[in-house]
């Protein structure tokens, strides 16, 4: 019985030394992937490597599946498909999210117990959407995700685009619940800066946070501490850029990179989540990462010819400051 007793101990001093490992690697720039498709609407894994390869290049320290991966847009199959090729071909060079959110908590679990066996660092979730869910569901759907698995859940709302906001209280009971060490978050509602901070002073500074404005607010939200930020693929250089200037402390060339983003990011925003897509995927061509703009049907919104010359001239005038 002490023997059990002390491999207990062991195992347990084992596992919260394998969360500190996983929670030191989320941290700073984690872009979120883009799904590319060919002319027959398949995925196309070698623009896919490109991308991923492209994106460690530039200095990200991790790699996320998220909702501008098409991730609604994908059957089954494919989402699970995409979770095992990105920790494939990342190849442990940075830490990889795989996105567990879904309708049901069910379906939720064996997302985010799938992503742990494939070998993630962590999974992302949102809360269902086809319905406004009480404070008490949505926690207890977070809870059983987190349960279910060791490595870290990041609790994402996405309520700018889709879905409901996450009440404050649902956040602050899962830190207590589950501590730091397993819980993030990235909220996403509307007013982003003054609800970053709230979830700061809530929780005395414990809440690791992310945010996911694109970077048209990320000067902002870093002043207000968050642990990193989880942009698109499609500006990655200039977040990375203005990212390193923070951490330097130089304001200067901080906003110098900043404005043709923020500009950028102002053209994706006209059309909600089509908008970013559209816009993603276009930049993503002119990189030479990707080989088509195809994207899966259906969607409301493509861009125009002069939606497209500007974003080529701001793109231009980022490529000249970098």
């Amino acid at each position: 019985q002490m023997r059990q007793s002390t491999e207990s101990q062991l195992d347990s001093n084992l596992l919260l030394s394998c969360a500190e490992l996983t929670m030191a690697e989320i941290h700073g720039v984690l872009p979120i992937v883009h799904t590319p498709f060919d002319d027959q609407d398949q995925i196309d894994w070698e623009s896919f490597q490109r991308q991923v390869d492209w994106a460690i290049q530039q200095g990200a320290t991790g790699c996320v599946i998220g909702m501008v991966s098409e991730l609604l847009r994908l059957t089954g199959d494919e989402r699970t498909e995409l979770t095992e090729q990105l920790v494939q071909r990342v190849a442990g060079r940075v830490a990889v999210v795989a996105s567990a959110g879904a309708e049901s908590t069910r379906q939720a679990v064996d997302y985010a117990r799938h992503a742990e066996q494939v070998g993630c660092d962590a999974v992302m979730a949102i809360p269902p959407i086809n319905c406004a869910l009480p404070d008490s569901e949505v926690l207890d759907y977070f809870r059983q995700i987190a349960s279910s698995i060791e490595i870290p859940l990041i609790v994402q709302d996405a309520s700018s685009y889709v879905g409901q906001p996450i009440g404050l209280s649902v956040y602050t009971e899962l830190l207590e619940k589950f501590g730091e060490q397993r819980i993030l978050f990235k909220p996403e509602s509307a007013p982003l800066g003054p609800n970053l901070s709230r979830l700061r002073d809530a929780t005395d500074g414990q809440a690791r946070i992310f945010e996911g404005s694109g970077g048209i607010s990320l000067i902002d939200s870093y002043r207000r501490g968050i642990r990193g930020t989880m942009p698109g693929m499609e500006f990655l250089d200039g977040i990375i850029a203005i990212w390193q200037a923070l951490q330097a402390g130089d304001d200067a060339r901080a906003y110098q990179v900043y404005f043709p983003v923020c500009a950028l990011v102002a053209l994706q925003l006209q059309a909600g989540l089509d908008g970013f897509l559209a816009i993603e995927k276009h930049v993503l061509v002119r990189r030479g990462l990707f080989a088509t703009e195809h994207r899966r049907r259906p969607y409301a919104w493509q861009l125009d010819d002069e939606t497209r010359a500007e974003v080529d001239r701001l793109l231009d005038q980022l490529a000249d400051l970098l």
